[in-house]
Formats: structure tokens, sequence, C-alpha cells
């Protein structure tokens, strides 16, 4: 099979002789006449052309040839790439060039992205697998024991069985966490956003609360910077921002001591801001600074101390708040130090984008 050189040079040069073979058939057809001189100038015009074809078509075959190699590297999983930028490039082939640049550079991308999702995978995996065997082995260890005779003796049976209830608890809240992430995630959980006032939703909401913080006879109120009946106007979804309130404030509750402060505050600010934001303090423990940019990752624990002061939970509640507020359009951060307590904030939007 011919090169695209050899045709590129040959095509054009036997149009020539064709060209000027009929030239000089007209010539002689009409002056009835062979005259050499003309025979002679058509000699030379051929000869002149061969390294002006041979030229032209390896300027014009040239950058073709270098994207071969290109294109059948990318082909390999070779996901570098170059430019082509010689100005004597014809247009049509820089914009070939620029095509296959993108194909690598695209490939590149989904390389770079299915790496970091099968390593988040893996992780991912792993820490479902030790968040599920910890329940899971706790039960089994309690009735293990019931069974072997303790279930006989009432001074331990029912501390056993109470022990393995919560533990059931516990691996449902964590099935059901793992749930909302990995539909979240997904983009399968559907949101129902409405433009709502959000003062009266906060105010039932602590209402609801007060029970978990009498247990620990912790103050828990609400406050802000709006008058009582102003309506503050958010857009979102009432029960994912519910979901949202519900595991700041429990985990407020849970990580302060006995008799300690919880406050939820609502700042409205000025109207170009769009946006308003939610606060929720604390007077707790407090989270040492090395902690906070990696508090609403999947499976984070911040030390065993924090820990063993407080029921431990799933691990994976301020990742789907994390989640939740994005969706929204809004941001959620951290300030804490430890001894002092943590205040935890996101933003609404307060009104469609």
């Amino acid at each position: 099979m011919s090169s695209l050189r050899s045709r590129a040079f040959y095509t054009p040069f036997i149009f020539l002789l064709l060209a000027l073979a009929l030239g000089n058939l007209i010539l002689y057809l009409t002056w009835n006449a062979f005259h050499p001189e003309i025979f002679w100038i058509s000699l030379v015009i051929v000869f002149i052309s061969i390294p002006f074809f041979l030229i032209n078509a390896g300027r014009l075959v040239r950058p073709i040839g270098d994207l071969v190699p290109q294109a059948a590297g990318i082909a390999r999983g070779r996901l570098e790439v170059s430019n082509h930028g010689e100005t004597s490039v014809p247009d049509e082939l820089k914009s070939l060039a620029k095509a296959i640049n993108e194909i690598g550079e695209k490939q590149a991308r989904d390389f770079a992205a299915m790496q970091k999702l099968e390593r988040v995978r893996s992780e991912f995996l792993a820490n479902v697998s030790h968040e599920l065997r910890t329940p899971i082995f706790a039960v089994q260890g309690f009735l293990e024991t019931l069974l072997d005779g303790a279930v006989d003796d009432p001074k331990v049976n029912r501390d056993f069985l109470e022990r393995a209830q919560a533990q059931a608890g516990r691996l449902n809240a964590l099935l059901s966490d793992l749930i909302d992430i990995s539909r979240i995630e997904s983009g399968e959980m559907r949101m129902s956003f409405r433009i709502f006032d959000i003062q009266p939703f906060l105010r039932d909401l602590v209402a609801e609360m007060q029970g978990v913080a009498k247990q620990k006879k912790i103050e828990l109120y609400f406050t802000g910077n709006i008058l009582p009946h102003n309506e503050v106007t958010v857009f979102g979804d009432k029960e994912r921002i519910k979901q949202v309130m519900v595991n700041l404030i429990d985990n407020a509750i849970k990580y302060t001591n006995n008799e300690g402060i919880v406050k939820v505050e609502l700042l409205n600010h000025i109207p170009e801001d769009e946006h308003i934001t939610i606060n929720v303090h604390d007077s707790g423990i407090g989270i040492p600074a090395e902690h906070l940019p990696r508090l609403f990752e999947r499976f984070y624990r911040v030390d065993k101390d924090r820990s063993r002061n407080s029921p431990g939970g799933t691990g994976l509640g301020l990742a789907i708040c994390k989640h939740i507020v994005e969706a929204h359009k809004g941001k959620i951060w951290v300030e804490s130090e430890p001894g002092k307590g943590s205040m935890f904030s996101f933003t609404l939007r307060t009104q469609p984008e």
C-alpha cells in the first residue's frame, strides 16, 4: 500500500505531466507543426517542479506523521500530550492535533479520576468493614456469654441484653447512614427545594431536642439577630436541613459535659449577600486544631479521648451534613478550641440561584 507522502507527491506531479502533454498536443494540432523549444520548456518545468512537489508533500504529511505515534501512544495508555504549533501546518491539521491532544488530556483526567475513585473505594470498603465488624462482634460476644450460662444469672443477663440491643441500634444507624451517603454521592437522593421561613423551623426543632438536652442538664436555646416575628426565608429541603441540624445539635449535646450550654444561632446578613448563617455553639470538650480540616471526612475519628468521653456515632454524620449543605449551594465549617467548645456553621441561600 502506497504511503500518504508518495500520494501527496505523485498526484499533483501526474496532473502536471498530463497538463503539459495536453498543452503540447493542442499546440501541435493548432500550429500543425512540432516546436522543440516548447517541449524542452515543458521538460524543464517538470524537473523544476519535482523538488517543489517533494517539499510540499513533506510539509503536508510530516505533521500527520508526527500525530501517528502520539495517537498510538494514547491508544496504548500513554497519556502525555504535545502541541503542534508550527505556523506552516494547515489549519485542518492543527485542528486534528488539537483534537488528539484533547482526547489525551481527557483520558488523563479520566485515568486520574479512576485512580482516585479506586483509592476512595478501597478506603471506604476497609472503613465500612471495620465499622460493621465492631457492633457485630460485640453482639456476638454478648450472645455467646449469655448462651454459656450468663442468661441464668439475673445480675448480668439484662445488662448484656441491653448492651446487645445498643450495638444492634448502632448497626442499624450505620446502615441507614451508609444508604444516605451512597444515595447522595450517586445523585439518587432527590431533594424537594422550596422557599420557607427558617426561624419558626429552628425554634420548633430546638424545642424537639430539649428532651435530649435535659437528660444531661444542658441548656439548649435558640437566638439570633432576628426579631421574633420577622420572616427569614431560605431556599432548601426542610427534611434534609432538619437532618443537618439534628446531627449538629446531637453532636453538640453529646460532646458537652453535664450542665453545659448549647446555642443555636440564626444570623441574617445584608440582603446583597443572599444567604443566612446558622451556628451551633457548644461549651463542650472542643477539637484540636490539627483535626479540623479532616472533620467532615467519612469515618474520621478525632481521637480516643473524644470517643471515650461519649458514645460513638457512625462516623458518617458530618460527611452527610457536608454533602447536604453543598447540595444547597452552601458552605459548612467548624471553629473549635480544646476545653472551650466548638461552633459548627453553615450557610443557606435565601433565594434560588
